[in-house]
């Protein structure tokens, strides 16, 4: 266990930590009192995430692991259940698309290969709840925490096959939420739609505007988002909530 922890700090795992949503969800839930493990696929920015949280007064340690290695994921998942002796909640927030390398088919170009690819984000959803569920059963709580795309309620063509997979997502946080609600362990879908400020693909389509256009003041703050998870995970009054810029 962490020296500066006790045995009653309560421990959020942030999967997909990024600059906008992700460290937003960070720092909520750290001013909540949580402790704060940050998971994603390069430690390049981490020192300076710990640092920020630090700042905050926040706990907060780090992990490099990609979410389509189930085995790496894991033994990340086990290491953080070892040192703090629990992991109450879940945020599961890393990015499905990679701007820098192609942008989403129409789905009328969309092939299976193309969706195969785009669920392999959502796949490893199932892999985490698995592994941190029992834990969570067994102390009669806990709370977990999909962020995912308004294409799953909203036909979006041209997201192509991302939209099939944020359905998928969807369908699979709200059904957990039901079978697990008797077990005091809440299951939230954040619904997005539209592009989140500070984040890496904000970052990409602002300073590229001749090849993404201009998006002006349609933007999403990270942090009105992540007060909303918050809402969910304490309230747990609804399954969703629904941030967008359409309207």
């Amino acid at each position: 266990m962490s020296p500066s922890a006790s045995e009653e700090t309560k421990v959020a795992v942030v999967i997909g930590v990024g600059p906008g949503l992700g460290m937003s969800i960070a720092h909520r839930f750290g001013r909540e009192g949580y402790a704060v493990a940050l998971v994603s696929r390069s430690d390049t920015r981490h020192a300076d995430y710990v640092a920020s949280l630090a700042a905050a007064g926040v706990e907060a340690v780090s992990y490099v692991a990609d979410v389509r290695d189930t085995k790496q994921l894991g033994s990340v998942l086990d290491t953080v259940a070892e040192r703090y002796g629990r992991i109450d909640l879940v945020y599961y927030g890393p990015g499905a698309l990679d701007l820098d390398e192609s942008r989403p088919k129409s789905i009328t170009e969309t092939d299976s290969a193309d969706v195969r690819e785009a669920m392999s984000w959502m796949y490893p959803a199932v892999d985490v709840v698995n592994k941190v569920l029992p834990g969570m059963v067994e102390r009669g709580g806990g709370a977990l925490v999909f962020a995912g795309g308004l294409s799953a309620v909203v036909p979006m063509p041209t997201l192509g096959a991302l939209a099939v997979s944020s359905a998928g997502l969807r369908n699979y946080a709200l059904t957990l939420n039901a079978a697990l609600a008797d077990q005091k362990i809440y299951v939230g879908n954040l619904c997005i739609g539209g592009l989140i400020e500070r984040g890496d693909i904000h970052r990409l389509i602002t300073s590229n505007p001749e090849q993404f256009g201009n998006v002006g003041d349609r933007t999403l703050d990270p942090d009105e988002i992540a007060d909303g998870a918050w809402e969910l995970v304490a309230r747990r009054d609804r399954a969703e909530d629904t941030f967008s810029v359409f309207g």
